[in-house]
C-alpha cells in the first residue's frame, strides 16, 4: 500500500473518533490526534531564531494554543456527504415507521424554540413530566444571550414571521428571568415555608 502515494500536496486523514455504528475507532491515537499540518517545530531550536515564532503563526494555528487545524476542504466535503446520505438512510427508515421525514427537517423556528425551551427548564418554570424543576441561573442567561445575539447577527435576514418568532420568544424569556431574579432575591415571607425549615 505504499506505493499509492501520488501527491504529497495533500493528505486526507480521517478524525472522526467513532465508527459509523457509535463505537470508539480502534485504529486511532486518542491523546495525540493526527494532523496533516505543516511541519513541527524542531525541540533543538534556539530562542530568537525567529523559527518557533513562524510555526506557531503558521495559519491555522493560534500562537499559543494547540488546537489543530481546521480540516481541509476535501475533508468538510468527504463528511458533508456521509452526513447527508446517513440523513437520508435515517429518513427511509422513519418512512417505513409511518412518520414523515419533515418531522425531523431543523428549521429557524424549531431552532429558535429549542432554545426558548432551554431558557424555560433552566429558569425552573418547565420540567419534564416527573421531575423536579432545576433552576440554572447562569444557564438561563447565556441561553438568553444567545437569542439576542442571534436577532443582532440575522437583523434583516428574516422572515417577517421568523422575526415576530424570535423578538416574542426574547420578551418571553427575558420576563420570565426578571420575575425568577425577582422571586429568588425577596426575602422569604415568615410563615410561608411552615413544615419546609428541615431541608
Amino acid at each position: 500500500m505504499a506505493e499509492k502515494k501520488q501527491d504529497p500536496g495533500f493528505t486526507v486523514t480521517d478524525r472522526r473518533m467513532f465508527t459509523e455504528e457509535g463505537e470508539l475507532r480502534k485504529d486511532i491515537d486518542v491523546e495525540t490526534p493526527k494532523t496533516s499540518a505543516g511541519p513541527t517545530p524542531v525541540p533543538s531550536q534556539k530562542p530568537g531564531d525567529g523559527s518557533k515564532v513562524a510555526a506557531d503563526t503558521a495559519p491555522g494555528r493560534s500562537p499559543t494554543s494547540d488546537v489543530p487545524p481546521a480540516p481541509s476542504a476535501a475533508e468538510q466535503q468527504a463528511q458533508a456527504d456521509a452526513y447527508r446520505q446517513s440523513s437520508r438512510d435515517m429518513d427511509a427508515r422513519a418512512g417505513l415507521g409511518g412518520r414523515s421525514a419533515k418531522e425531523f427537517e431543523m428549521t429557524f423556528e424549531r431552532f429558535l424554540a429549542s432554545l426558548y425551551m432551554t431558557a424555560m427548564l433552566q429558569l425552573g418554570l418547565m420540567h419534564e413530566q416527573g421531575s423536579q424543576p432545576q433552576v440554572d441561573i447562569i444557564g438561563a442567561r447565556q441561553t438568553i444571550d444567545t437569542l439576542a445575539l442571534l436577532a443582532e447577527k440575522t437583523k434583516g435576514n428574516l422572515t417577517p414571521t421568523e422575526e415576530n418568532f424570535l423578538q416574542n420568544s426574547l420578551y418571553e424569556v427575558r420576563m420570565a428571568y426578571v420575575e425568577v431574579m425577582n422571586a429568588l432575591s425577596r426575602p422569604p415571607q415568615p410563615g410561608a415555608a411552615t413544615g419546609t425549615s428541615g431541608r
